[in-house]
């Protein structure tokens, strides 16, 4: 009976977790996702009025790029706390600070009221938000893959992914309800509106994150006294080689999101002359779709096991390449979602399984460091400057598309190779569970 007990407790502690850690990864999605859409429909006129259209869309990207350039700090700095103090405090400081620095750029003042004091500010808080991603992401999908019972690992890291779609939902929605206001009250103050609303949002996901428990391998780590004085340091001495491997495995699972949120929202409003309103109506279905489409790849994966799950949708994902982007170029609203559906089916199936496959790389003493530094500085280097690179890449090839196809492929082939090297280290976490059983 005790042993009963003790296991239904041990089920509601790690269903607990991973609803803890997917609402407030999708809180801090959000927040995330809202200044990429709002880099590509107003901050270049708000912020850099006094450069042309194309060179202040760079400088809105450039300052959306900050935000990921600050991402590995968060991840050392809150990886070092995690694993020193517990997933779950470290995890309310991040939130707390994300929600702050949203709420201060919903209020903050354009260069027509301060000045260059103006886009200096955006860029600062833009900094904070990317020091609180880089503490979030990891920590979160620490919590819920500690917190899940043995079989139940890559699920529980497949609903800290569902974080960025449900993100994207709710961005998305601000964004459609406020963009029907006229272009002069849309520029004024709503924009300013979904960046508001993150305090509300925050306060519900603190009630929420405040109430969990420790993880028991975090707790039992510290009975041992196997807590590491400086993770970072025992991460790169002992697993250098998944560090590096992490990094290029996580490629695609933080570019993909702002070539279609980002870039390819502005190349189409722009350059295509699709509606505003067209594009984000667009992008919330294809988020809604990449919401649903997880759940079915992590069951999926169950069956077939994760890495051939993650290299058949990303190689699948280069095969439907320029079919998505000759979709797009159509203009036509029903098959630009269409293209962009061809890779959300496929990206979104290996995203789905990133999250448990990082978590499996480390040992627990130094999973949250570890984690968060792979998927971080891939952030650094690739994520945010996607949008930048493929803007770049279209103003120098004339407006044609076609050298940022090349670059999304190779994207593609590079995460390919890298997920396939690093899951010949975490086999043993890598069994089909029909497999498993069968074993047993």
């Amino acid at each position: 009976m005790s042993t009963s007990n003790t296991a239904v407790t041990a089920a509601a502690r790690g269903r607990k977790a991973t609803v803890g850690a997917f609402v407030g990864t999708a809180i801090e999605w959000y927040d995330f996702y809202i200044f990429g859409t709002a880099a590509a429909l107003v901050f270049g006129r708000l912020f850099y009025p006094d450069a042309d259209p194309a060179t202040g869309l760079l400088a809105s990207f450039a300052t959306f790029w900050v935000g990921f350039l600050a991402r590995p700090i968060g991840g050392l700095v809150f990886g070092h706390i995690g694993d020193r103090i517990g997933r779950k405090n470290t995890l309310v400081i991040t939130l707390l600070l994300m929600g702050i620095a949203t709420t201060c750029i919903g209020l903050l003042p354009t260069y027509a009221s301060i000045g260059v004091a103006a886009p200096l500010l955006l860029v600062l808080l833009r900094a904070v938000q990317g020091l609180a991603v880089g503490g979030e992401w990891g920590g979160a999908v620490v919590l819920a893959t500690e917190s899940a019972a043995k079989g139940r690992k890559g699920t529980a890291g497949m609903w800290v992914q569902q974080g960025s779609p449900a993100g994207a939902v709710l961005a998305s929605v601000m964004f459609l309800l406020v963009g029907r206001l006229p272009e002069e009250a849309f520029l004024g103050w709503g924009w300013r509106v979904p960046f508001l609303l993150s305090a509300v949002l925050v306060i519900v996901a603190l009630v929420i994150r405040v109430k969990l428990e420790e993880s028991e391998e975090f707790t039992r780590s510290k009975k041992a006294d196997a807590v590491v004085k400086v993770p970072v340091v025992e991460v790169f001495r002992t697993a250098r080689v998944q560090v590096f491997l992490g990094i290029g495995a996580s490629i695609m699972g933080i570019s993909a999101a702002y070539f279609s949120n980002t870039f390819v929202l502005s190349w189409t409003t722009t350059e295509l002359e699709v509606p505003r309103q067209t594009m984000l109506n667009v992008m919330l279905v294809i988020s809604i779709l990449q919401f649903a489409w997880q759940p079915v790849a992590a069951w999926v994966s169950s069956r077939i096991g994760r890495t051939r799950l993650m290299m058949v949708a990303l190689l699948g994902n280069v095969v439907v390449a320029v079919p998505m982007f000759l979709l797009i170029m159509t203009r036509d609203p029903v098959l630009i979602g269409l293209g962009l559906s061809l890779s959300v089916i496929t990206g979104a199936s290996y995203y789905a399984m990133l999250a448990g496959l990082l978590a499996a790389s480390f040992p627990a003493p130094l999973r949250y460091t570890g984690v968060s530094v792979a998927y971080q500085v891939c952030s650094s280097i690739i994520g945010g400057s996607t949008p930048l690179v493929a803007q770049w890449l279209l103003n120098l090839s004339g407006g044609s598309p076609w050298a940022v196809v090349g670059y999304y492929m190779v994207l593609l082939l590079v995460t390919a190779a890298c997920v396939f090297a690093l899951s010949k280290r975490t086999q043993a976490e890598d069994i089909p569970a029909a497999e498993a059983m069968a074993r047993a």
